[in-house]
């Protein structure tokens, strides 16, 4: 790595896990950052200097992150409230450089390193891998009528696969297009980068971007760009009518995925976590998926303790009294990506698991029932009913986030962001998933997709709860009533 700074002439290296495109789930074939470190989490950089590599993991990783990284990688663990970037600062000399590969971080992040030198690489040194991307022919919806004041430029692969109504099944996790689009009364949508590259170069008028989505190698190019917070991030999140009935569609398949892979823990032995991954890939397709919105959590005991496990190994087997969490989504022909969570024991519980798994029901309970105005508030509820409540067991991660095209958007979000302050409006879609885990032991997390109504919350997700794991002397009567709504399996 010293190597590699000296012939780069730079000092530190901050190497990325996204691809050109910015996007949450970039393959592993083109992470720079899970080739250099081995981690395989979906967020998080790394960072090279002359002395050591760090790995800047959240919550949700801190565990994984320490059972896959290569040797002689410091993993910098940040609690709720640290930003990755004010920690890189710190590790940073600004009289020193610091190597930016330019396709692949935002404009808005490359402002961010002010006062520090920046050289901006070209091509990634760790990982210059990169695709031919095609639009395909599958239209899940018609296109949006979307008119902007003055000419555009898209680069976020959710906004345009929202405008052209357009969907690509063929990437794993994934039903976005991989184009970027020009909207200046017609619509240019550009499959590759060349063209749009060209395009860019040529083009002498102001053109409108977000520099939250644009990289800073597309941004370099334009000679007259005006940044302007996209208006369509704000338009997807409120789902139409016609969405939300596809949803409802693609949540009842779903539902019914999710049961056939309850009776399969129920009455097959000796399953491992990864017969069970098989089954629910079965199960899903048999539902008419066409691919899965991410790679399916399949945790049996101290694994489930892991927010974001993703091994579910062929080795590690679901005994009598042994826990299973199952997070899992899909996406049908809509291109709307589910999202869910149940957990499941086999057998017989222990009083610590139907106590842990009551406590994290009751609180799904009441931010599902709160009908507060911003998700900042609900998470909030969460937190005061499962933070110090049970010795060990932590609540570490922020209680949802809004759902689409992508498994993760936002607006909405259910944390203690600045964007959990937005309202959420009727027609928003989100999950309500509050968890509490302890490595020694196990983690519960229930998690249903909802979306707003008339001010009120509702459940895409119409599974239930097990009833061999509730401890019904722990709720209210007014909890108790409110499980009425749902099933008791």
């Amino acid at each position: 790595m010293r190597e590699l700074l000296k012939k780069l002439k730079i000092d530190y290296l901050l190497v990325n896990s996204t691809n050109e495109f910015l996007v949450e789930y970039s393959a592993l074939s083109e992470n720079a950052r899970y080739t250099l470190t081995g981690f395989s989490g979906s967020t998080g950089d790394a960072l090279i200097t002359k002395d050591k590599i760090y790995l800047f993991v959240d919550g949700r990783y801190h565990i994984q992150a320490d059972m896959e990284v290569k040797p002689n990688i410091e993993v910098v663990k940040l609690e709720l409230g640290q930003k990755q970037d004010d920690e890189i600062k710190k590790l940073l000399n600004p009289l020193k450089t610091l190597g930016i590969v330019a396709k692949k971080v935002s404009q808005t992040r490359l402002e961010s390193f002010k006062g520090y030198k920046i050289k901006l690489l070209e091509s990634d040194p760790i990982n210059n891998h990169s695709e031919t991307h095609i639009v395909p022919t599958i239209v899940a919806f018609p296109p949006k009528n979307y008119e902007p004041e003055k000419t555009t430029f898209i680069t976020n692969l959710e906004e345009v696969s929202y405008l052209t109504g357009y969907r690509d099944f063929t990437k794993d996790y994934s039903s976005k297009i991989w184009a970027k689009m020009v909207i200046n009364g017609d619509l240019i949508l550009f499959t590759d980068n060349q063209a749009c590259e060209n395009y860019l170069k040529n083009y002498k008028g102001e053109l409108i971007v977000d520099k939250n989505t644009i990289n800073a190698y597309d941004y370099a190019l334009i000679k007259k760009p005006i940044h302007k917070t996209s208006e369509i991030k704000e338009l997807k999140s409120i789902k139409s009518e016609q969405e939300i009935n596809a949803y409802k569609k693609a949540f009842d398949a779903t539902d019914k995925a999710m049961m056939a892979v309850r009776k399969f823990i129920e009455t097959e032995n000796n399953i491992s976590e990864a017969d069970i991954e098989c089954r629910l890939r079965y199960e899903f397709k048999k539902q008419g998926a066409k691919n899965l919105s991410f790679k399916p959590i399949i945790a049996i005991n101290k694994n489930s303790a892991l927010a974001h496990y993703s091994k579910n190994s062929k080795n590690i087997k679901l005994n009598n009294g042994d826990l299973v969490l199952i997070d899992c989504g899909a996406y049908f022909e809509s291109g709307l990506a589910t999202d869910i969570t149940r957990v499941f024991v086999k057998g017989e519980p222990c009083e610590l698991q139907k106590h842990v798994y009551t406590m994290v029901l009751k609180a799904f309970l009441n931010c599902y029932n709160s009908n507060l105005d911003t998700g900042f508030e609900i998470d909030k509820i969460a937190h005061q009913i499962l933070d110090n409540n049970i010795e060990g067991f932590t609540f570490s991660h922020g209680l949802g986030h809004g759902i689409g095209i992508n498994v993760h958007e936002a607006p909405p979000a259910l944390n203690q962001s600045d964007v959990a302050k937005t309202p959420i409006k009727d027609n928003m879609c989100f999950t309500i998933e509050p968890g509490l885990y302890n490595p020694n032991h196990f983690g519960i997390r229930l998690e249903n997709s909802c979306y707003k109504k008339d001010g009120k919350i509702h459940s895409f997700v119409k599974m239930g709860y097990e009833g061999k794991l509730i401890n019904f002397d722990l709720l209210t009567d007014t909890e108790k009533e409110w499980l009425k709504d749902f099933e008791i399996l």
